[in-house]
C-alpha cells in the first residue's frame, strides 16, 4: 500500500523498517464481510452498488491502508519506565483520536475483519498489556476508579459520540492486582460484559524467544486456560511478551498443551509501524507490529505513537478510512494489486 508496501520500504519518509509485512495466503485468518449487496434485480443491484461507489469516492475510502495499533501499559501518575503514561498523558492522547476522526476497534475485530465504523472514520486498536491495577481497578460499587485508562476512556467517549469506549486488554497471571478467582473473575467479566476484549499475553510473561516448543506451548495454553476458567470466554489473539516471537513463528498461532488447544486470528508484536489492514496481502498474522505510546522524544521522535499519528494525518492516502458499510471492501482503483485474494468478491473499487 504505497509507503507501507514491503519490498518498497525505502520510500518511508519516516525511514522505519516496517516488521512482518509479507502475506500469508491460506494462513491469513481475517473473516470475510458479509456478501455484496443483494437486491431483488440486476438493475436494482447495479444502482446500489453505484451509490456505494459514490459514497466510498466521497469520503475517500481506503480500506487497504494502515491501522495504527497503540500499545499502552501502565497509566500513572508518577512514571518510573518509559512504558508508563500519566493520566493527562493518556487523555490527551485519546482526545486527540477522537479529533483526528478515529474509532476504536478491538484487536479481535481487527483480525477477523470486522470493522464497522461510519463512513470517512479511521480504526484505532487500543491494546493494554501485563494486566496493571492502573488500567482497571473497580471501586465498591463495581465502577472503574478515577484516572484508571478505562474509566478516563470512558469519560473521552461520552464527550465525543461515536468514539466507541473499547480497547483490548492482554492478560497475564498478575490479573489487574487482584487476589483469587472469584475476584480475577469479577474483573474480567466487567470488562467483557461492558464491551472489552480480552486476549492472552501468557500466564507468566515469559519471553518465548529461544524457547522449545514445549516451552512455548506450555505458556501460551496455560494463559488460555487462565482467561477460559474464569470466564468461559475463548481469547482470540496473542500478544508476545517484549514482543519477542519464538524460533517458530507459527507456535505463537496454534497449538496444544496440558489438553488446552489455542489457535488465534493474530499475534501482536511491540513496534514500530501501524499495521497492515486485514483485507491487504501485506497482512501477516503471525506478527501484527504494534506502535508504543510515547511523546516526541528521543527515539520516539519517529518510532512512536505521536510521530506515527502525526505521519498518518500528513499522509492520508495511506490510512485505513471506512466506506461505512461492512460489506464491502473499498479503495481506490489503483490499489486494486494489494487485496487479499480471498476477499475478491467483496471489493468495492472506485
Amino acid at each position: 500500500m504505497g509507503r507501507f508496501r514491503a519490498g518498497h520500504i525505502g520510500v518511508l519518509s519516516l525511514g522505519v523498517l516496517a516488521l512482518a509485512a509479507c502475506g500469508h495466503g491460506d494462513t491469513k485468518v481475517a473473516a470475510q464481510p458479509a456478501a455484496p449487496h443483494k437486491q431483488a434485480g440486476p438493475a436494482a443491484a447495479q444502482e446500489a452498488r453505484k451509490a456505494a461507489v459514490a459514497i466510498a469516492a466521497k469520503v475517500k475510502a481506503n480500506e487497504l491502508g494502515q491501522i495504527p495499533v497503540i500499545m499502552y501499559h501502565r497509566v500513572v501518575a508518577k512514571p518510573t519506565v518509559t512504558d508508563d503514561r500519566t493520566p493527562a498523558q493518556f487523555r490527551a492522547e485519546l482526545e486527540r483520536l477522537a479529533k483526528d476522526g478515529y474509532v476504536p476497534i478491538t484487536a479481535r475485530e481487527y483480525t477477523t475483519g470486522k470493522i464497522a465504523i461510519p463512513a470517512g472514520r479511521h480504526p484505532v486498536v487500543l491494546t493494554f498489556d501485563d494486566s496493571s491495577p492502573s488500567q482497571l481497578t473497580l471501586d465498591g460499587m463495581g465502577k472503574p476508579k478515577a484516572d484508571t485508562a478505562v474509566a478516563i476512556l470512558q469519560d473521552v467517549a461520552a464527550k465525543h459520540p461515536g468514539f466507541r469506549p473499547v480497547a483490548t486488554f492482554y492478560v497475564i497471571r498478575d490479573m489487574f492486582g487482584t487476589f483469587g478467582p472469584e475476584a480475577q473473575a469479577q474483573t474480567l467479566g466487567w470488562l467483557r460484559d461492558n464491551g472489552f476484549d480480552i486476549g492472552n499475553h501468557t500466564r507468566d510473561h515469559m519471553n518465548l524467544r529461544g524457547k522449545s516448543k514445549e516451552q512455548v506451548t506450555d505458556q501460551i495454553a496455560a494463559g488460555q486456560k487462565l482467561i477460559t476458567s474464569l470466564i468461559k470466554d475463548v481469547p482470540v489473539t496473542l500478544a508476545l511478551p517484549y514482543g519477542n516471537q519464538p524460533s517458530t513463528k507459527d507456535w505463537a498461532m496454534r497449538g496444544e498443551a496440558g489438553g488446552v488447544k489455542y489457535n488465534y486470528s493474530g499475534v501482536f508484536l511491540a513496534g514500530y509501524t501501524p499495521g497492515a489492514s486485514p483485507f491487504s496481502k501485506d497482512f501477516d498474522p503471525l506478527g501484527i507490529p504494534r506502535i508504543r505510546a510515547m511523546d516526541k522524544v528521543g527515539d520516539c521522535a519517529r518510532f512512536c505513537s505521536t510521530a506515527w499519528l502525526d505521519w498518518l494525518n500528513a499522509h492520508p492516502e495511506d490510512r485505513y478510512t471506512s466506506d461505512g458499510d461492512i460489506r464491502t471492501v473499498a479503495f481506490p482503483k489503483f490499489k486494486a494489486p494489494y487485496v487479499a485474494s480471498r476477499f475478491a468478491g467483496y471489493t468495492l473499487p472506485y
